[in-house]
């Protein structure tokens, strides 16, 4: 089996970035099929553009753009892509960053699909810090990096104690985000009272209803970004109420609006 070091993947590298502990790199797939491989060091993938499947000894990932998967050090996976342009962002995690910032990094094992929109959030902002060469590109990727660890140990280690509507209510989220739902729906389909909803919300998601919503409609503007559909056309898709809403609420959780960051995309 295949082991592949440090900044290594299957296909053409864009961009590569190598601070302390980390590598950061932005590569174009170009391998139809890729057998069982693993990595030395543990790292997430973001799927910038296009699709793939990627399969491990546990689950099957059909991967569109958007898709976010985190990979444990020399956890063995395979991957297929179809024939048109896939793009990958990397942030692998060598051993002395987890000894940097006190992590042990054996706290979140295997390979798994990241679906939380708060997390994939945070993966943008990264790939964002990577194009803009700010002067504290280092302090700002750490940080974010730091806390999308952080929420990602937490939600693992709370996994089994969620009370089922907590599964079922974030299914129905992400099936249905661009519809027009209300709590005191949301309470009589879970069973709960809306008082209990709301409060507990907060408690197992880290924000309200309304941010959750906003979150999931944003990733999916990422993906519908990398098409060549109207900001006005991505903005109703989504279900944001108007185009002005839309670029708002992007700008509030990227930090830059939707036209620039499609831009970046397209200066790969």
């Amino acid at each position: 089996m295949n082991s592949l070091r440090s900044g290594e993947y299957f296909g053409e590298t864009n961009q590569m970035v190598n601070l302390e502990g980390l590598t950061i790199t932005d590569t174009e797939y170009t391998h139809p099929y890729v057998d069982w491989h693993y990595h030395e060091n543990a790292y997430f993938t973001f799927l910038l553009q296009g699709t793939m499947t990627e399969g491990n000894r546990k689950e099957t990932y059909g991967c569109s753009a958007g898709t976010l998967l985190y990979h444990h050090w020399e956890d063995p996976h395979y991957n297929r892509k179809p024939d048109i342009f896939t793009r990958g962002f990397h942030i692998e995690l060598s051993q002395s960053w987890f000894d940097r910032f006190d992590i042990q990094k054996n706290k979140v094992e295997g390979s798994f699909n990241i679906k939380n929109p708060a997390l994939k959030l945070l993966v943008y902002q990264m790939f964002k810090e990577t194009k803009t060469n700010d002067i504290s590109f280092d302090l700002n990727i750490n940080q974010l990096l730091l806390h999308l660890f952080n929420q990602l140990t937490h939600q693992k280690e709370n996994t089994e104690r969620k009370p089922l509507w907590v599964g079922r209510i974030n299914e129905i989220l992400h099936e249905s985000f661009t519809e027009n739902l209300s709590l005191t729906e949301l309470s009589k389909t879970l069973n709960i009272h809306p008082v209990h909803l709301s409060r507990e919300f907060h408690k197992h998601f880290h924000c309200n209803l309304g941010e959750y919503l906003r979150k999931l409609k944003i990733n999916k503007s990422m993906e519908l970004l990398n098409s060549p559909s109207s900001l006005t056309d991505i903005a109703l898709e989504c279900g944001f109420s108007d185009q002005s809403h839309f670029i708002r609420c992007f700008k509030e959780n990227i930090g830059i609006t939707p036209l620039k960051y499609r831009n970046l995309l397209k200066n790969h």
